[in-house]
């Protein structure tokens, strides 16, 4: 699974609550970082993505840290909140090429009479996406083919792009409407210890 701790649009001190939340996983947890976005202060983030295999839907939500600001002491606000989210993940397709079925037939309009007597023409079709293509502009069968392989590999890098942009737009939705209030999981102190 993949999941997202996020400071929202809080201050230095939810971002501070990210870095914590963090090292309270990865001492419970087996977890990779995938993707991190720093906050102002060293060594603290507004937003970490990261996977792993443990379930952690029990902490999903927002998350509450009651703790004095260590940044500003006189301030008189001590309740914090981040909020941890499961991500979006894109389902990427690779590309094969020995998964192309191909089919001729006769093509038609400039070339001679090469192009009218004999099958240049090609329809491509990608079998897992059932994706097709069709190229008549070469005057041969092997030229058509190589085209309409290259039209199928950018076809699908470009869906993958389109999903790739799709599963960011919908992680930054999860950091700009963090919840604060009814918290899942409190924690308290710098030491950042989990209230039963």
């Amino acid at each position: 699974m993949i999941y997202q701790i996020s400071s929202g649009q809080g201050p230095a001190e939810c971002e501070l609550g990210v870095a914590k939340f963090l090292d309270y996983l990865n001492s419970n947890y087996r977890l990779t970082v995938l993707e991190t976005s720093t906050g102002y202060y060293a060594g603290t983030y507004r937003s970490v993505r990261f996977g792993t295999d443990a379930d952690l839907s029990a902490l999903i939500g927002p998350i509450q840290w009651i703790c004095r600001s260590p940044y500003r002491p006189e301030h008189k606000r001590k309740n914090w909140f981040i909020q941890l989210n499961r991500c979006e993940h894109a389902q990427l397709t690779g590309f094969d090429a020995e998964q192309i079925v191909f089919e001729t037939f006769r093509s038609s309009g400039k070339g001679g009479q090469n192009v009218n007597k004999v099958e240049t023409a090609v329809r491509a079709t990608y079998l897992p996406t059932g994706q097709s293509v069709v190229c008549m502009e070469e005057r041969s069968q092997y030229a058509n083919k190589q085209k309409a392989i290259a039209r199928l590999k950018m076809q699908l890098q470009q869906e993958n792009r389109t999903r790739l942009a799709r599963e960011k737009d919908g992680n930054w939705r999860h950091h700009t409407r963090l919840e604060r209030g009814n918290a899942g999981a409190v924690f308290i102190g710098e030491n950042f210890r989990r209230k039963p």
